[in-house]
């Protein structure tokens, strides 16, 4: 696994084209922690899945998400794009013993670089826990996709 991920990511970034939409691979960081596949289903929607640790608080507390995000506004720039992102998608979390599972509403902000297969994105999202204790969570962080 180690190795298919070292080799997509030395593809993506020996690409020198211009930077194309498609499929991004990445790791986000924060709450949670994981490795980040985006996939574009048309030209400004696309489904986010981060897979990894819920946070670094909880030893051995696993999770993942999807989510469907829309992209309705664009700044650009000469050299880099920022793209505004919503969405709205699920999660599930915890450990062996314990599952949480959640609906989460995410607002992104990107730097898509232009002439790199590369974006460095922030992301805050509201997660509402649908659990015995049903509760409101704040999650965040930073991340970094390469696209090919």
């Amino acid at each position: 696994m180690r190795r298919l991920v070292i080799a997509v990511l030395s593809l993506a970034l020996a690409t020198t084209s211009a930077r194309a939409e498609g499929i991004g691979l990445g790791f986000f960081f924060g709450d949670p922690t994981g490795l980040d596949l985006k996939i574009d289903l048309q030209r400004r929607s696309a489904l986010d899945i981060v897979i990894g640790l819920a946070n670094f608080r909880e030893r051995g507390a696993k999770y993942a998400h999807l989510t469907y995000l829309v992209t309705p506004i664009v700044a650009r720039g000469r050299s880099v794009n920022v793209p505004l992102r919503l969405g709205i998608g699920g999660a599930i979390y915890g450990t062996e013993d314990f599952i949480n599972a959640g609906v989460r509403v995410p607002f992104e902000v990107a730097l898509a670089f232009r002439t790199t297969p590369l974006e460095i994105y922030g992301e805050i999202a509201m997660l509402l826990t649908l659990t015995d204790d049903p509760r409101f969570d704040l999650q965040g962080g930073v991340g970094l996709r390469f696209y090919f």
